[in-house]
């Protein structure tokens, strides 16, 4: 069998899941990157079309984090809900009266998260 063989044998062969990961996956997603910094210099951050990308965005991030919170897969599901709510609210507390530091807001939301159940095993 050589290697541009086109049967359905070819789906086997060790290179296949590489160039699909290849074709499927990075291509189509970095041509649009290319394309958003090329043209990143004559966009106006103030256009409709831009702000309605930001939101629809911001949009996108709060219901994944929202899925965490009230729906987590995986050892997240073991912390009961109002650990991870109260770590949620700890975070957003810590960002809008810490200066708005992003990291800082992460690592208060993680100290709550991870160190209440901690604190809860050892009494």
């Amino acid at each position: 069998m050589s290697w541009l063989d086109t049967s359905y044998r070819a789906l086997v062969a060790p290179w296949w899941p590489f160039l699909f990961i290849l074709l499927a996956g990075w291509l189509p997603t970095d041509v649009w990157r290319w394309l958003g910094v090329l043209s990143s210099g004559r966009i106006d951050e103030k256009s409709t079309l831009i702000v309605a990308a930001r939101a629809i965005a911001t949009g996108l991030v709060a219901a994944v984090i929202g899925r965490l919170l009230l729906f987590p897969g995986g050892s997240l599901a073991a912390i009961p809900d109002w650990i991870r709510i109260a770590a949620l609210a700890g975070g957003f507390c810590a960002y809008l009266w810490l200066g708005r530091q992003t990291l800082v807001a992460i690592l208060v939301a993680e100290i709550i998260l991870l160190g209440i159940p901690w604190a809860m095993r050892l009494l």
